[in-house]
């Protein structure tokens, strides 16, 4: 029996980019940064994220660089042939089924609490 469970909390490394199909799958591809304890510094770890359906809208809506998310999934690979040397390559990514919002809003859209109403 095997599983294939990955659970990440960190911060979107870009804005996330939204593809649309013709089929009426939505799609997001996000980066995210993960911090890393070590001796010497804090070292990110960085992740390919790779959302589908109505989470991939709620990601496009809600997600930009810098944001505080939690995401769970599973590892994937990512197979395709290079258009210029025609090599085989492959990417390792995180095929996300649940995405968490975890900043507030004062994070999100400092600039607005601040003028203070």
């Amino acid at each position: 029996m095997g599983m294939n469970l990955v659970s990440l909390v960190g911060r979107a490394g870009r804005d996330p980019e939204i593809k649309y199909f013709e089929s009426g799958s939505v799609k997001c591809s996000l980066t995210l940064a993960v911090n890393r304890r070590s001796k010497r510094t804090d070292e990110p770890d960085w992740f390919d994220l790779e959302i589908w359906g109505k989470t991939a809208e709620v990601a496009g809506n809600y997600v930009r660089k810098g944001s505080l998310i939690g995401v769970k999934g599973a590892l994937k690979f990512d197979y395709w042939k290079d258009r210029n040397t025609g090599e085989e390559r492959q990417k390792l990514l995180i095929r996300v089924d649940q995405l968490d919002l975890l900043g507030g809003r004062r994070e999100e859209n400092p600039e607005e609490e601040e003028g203070g109403s």
